[in-house]
This record gives structure tokens, C-alpha cells and sequence, in this order.
């Protein structure tokens, strides 16, 4: 039996990258997913390569309207919702000295406020038994300069992930969060422009592996999270970094 058959799963930020690899490897698991994303195109281009057994919600996680739309959808359409993946990410270069308000407010809104009311709003349709995953990164782990507030935001989706395993605990609803290291997406050519080839070489020689990541397996630890094959395990950070932050 595949490991998610009959499941009603939502993965924020699922149009592309992580979100979408994970988004189509759920459906072939047997879920029925929900992916959210802020360009309509990208949603639809999505919805195509994923084949079935997907329903797009157009929204941004900084907005609680959109938020709210997003799970009326989820509950008249099927009623229930068994995982919440909380990948949806706002990422922009900035050292201490060129941070704006406008950065740190948009960071700190999709990231952390994003994610916390993306997993709050869910709680009311969210069956006792479910599985939430928060897609962190290992830049809370070493601290870039160029990503402290992105950091930051990373920081605390690791924290909310041990506060809310011991709140949901009475419901038996795991929470996990997963770090992953330089991934192979297209979120390297939007963040660093002409410089990503740069950036992808520089990445590659500091993996103990030699490479950097690919989406796909990043959906497979999203995957070990959010199914029984972890279900022994709540409140922990599954790192995905080729061994980045071990040497």
C-alpha cells in the first residue's frame, strides 16, 4: 500500500522547487495534495506536471484572508486534512548594516508569521494523527552573514517545531521540521541573478558530497516526516545538507 493512500495533504509553496517535488511525490503516495502559490501561471504549470490529484489554491501565507480561503477550500472539498507542510519561503540577500524595514518585515512575515498561522489556521481541520512539517534550513545552523534575517526565521520555525509537538501531543499530531542545505532549485537563479553560477560552485566545494542537492530528495525526508515510517519521532530537525554543517 503506498504510504499516504487516502491522505489530504497541503504543502505551501508548492508551484515549484521543494514544494513541488514533494507535491507530486505525495500524489504518488496516495495523496490527494493541495498546493498554494502566489503566480497563477506557475500554480497551473504545476498542477500539469503533477498529473492528478491536485487542487491549487492561489494565496500568499503572509496574508490571512488568502489563509483562510485556502482551508474554506480544503473543508468543501474534502473535509478533513491528515499533513501541513509549511514550505512557503521569502529569501533575499542582506548583511546587518543594508537590512531595511521593508526586508525584515517581508522576510519575518512569510517565513515566521507565514508559517505560523499556516499551521494555527489548519488545527480545526487537521485530524487527530496528523503530521505537520516545517521546512526550515541549515542557516540556522551557521549563520551566514548575508542571510541573518532569513536566519533568524529559519530559527524559529525549528523552535516552533519543539513547542508544538509538546502542544499537539494530547492529539497525537507529530511535528517535525526538516533543514535542508544548497538545493538545486530555482530559487538560486531569483536570489543571486548573473552571480548563481558563482553561488552554485561555492556551495558545491563546502558539501562534503560534492554537490549540491536535488529537490527530490528533500520531498523524500519530507515524505519519512510526514508518513508512519517516522512515526516514533516529534519535535526533532532532519538535516538534508550532504553533510554541510558536520565538518
Amino acid at each position: 500500500m503506498a504510504k499516504l493512500d487516502g491522505k489530504i495533504a497541503v504543502i505551501t509553496g508548492g508551484s515549484s522547487g521543494i514544494g513541488l517535488a514533494t507535491a507530486r511525490l505525495f500524489v504518488e503516495e496516495g495523496a490527494h495534495v493541495f498546493i498554494t502559490g502566489r503566480r497563477p501561471a506557475e500554480l497551473e504549470k504545476a498542477a500539469k506536471h503533477i498529473g492528478k490529484n491536485v487542487t491549487t489554491v492561489r494565496g500568499d501565507v503572509s496574508r490571512l484572508d488568502d489563509l483562510d480561503r485556502l482551508y474554506q477550500t480544503i473543508a468543501s472539498e474534502k473535509g478533513k486534512l491528515d499533513i501541513v507542510v509549511a514550505n512557503a519561503a521569502y529569501v533575499q540577500l542582506a548583511t546587518l548594516a543594508n537590512v531595511t524595514p521593508e526586508h525584515f518585515d517581508n522576510t519575518f512575515n512569510v517565513n515566521a508569521r507565514g508559517t505560523f498561522f499556516t499551521v494555527q489556521k489548519s488545527l480545526p481541520l487537521l485530524n487527530d494523527g496528523g503530521a505537520i512539517v516545517l521546512v526550515s534550513s541549515v542557516a540556522h545552523l551557521i549563520g551566514p552573514p548575508e542571510y541573518t534575517v532569513y536566519s533568524a526565521t529559519k530559527a524559529a520555525m525549528r523552535s516552533f517545531a519543539r513547542s508544538w509537538a509538546s502542544d499537539l501531543r494530547s492529539r497525537r499530531i507529530r511535528v517535525n521540521s526538516l533543514s535542508p542545505g544548497p538545493i538545486e532549485t530555482p530559487i538560486l537563479d531569483v536570489v543571486y541573478g548573473d552571480k548563481s553560477k558563482d553561488a552554485r560552485e561555492a556551495f558545491t566545494k563546502g558539501v562534503p558530497l560534492g554537490r549540491l542537492g536535488r529537490a527530490e530528495e528533500i520531498a523524500a525526508g519530507i515524505l519519512f516526516l510526514a508518513s508512519s515510517d517516522s512515526g516514533f519521532s516529534t519535535g526533532i530537525d532532519l538535516v538534508a545538507d550532504g553533510g554541510l554543517t558536520q565538518f
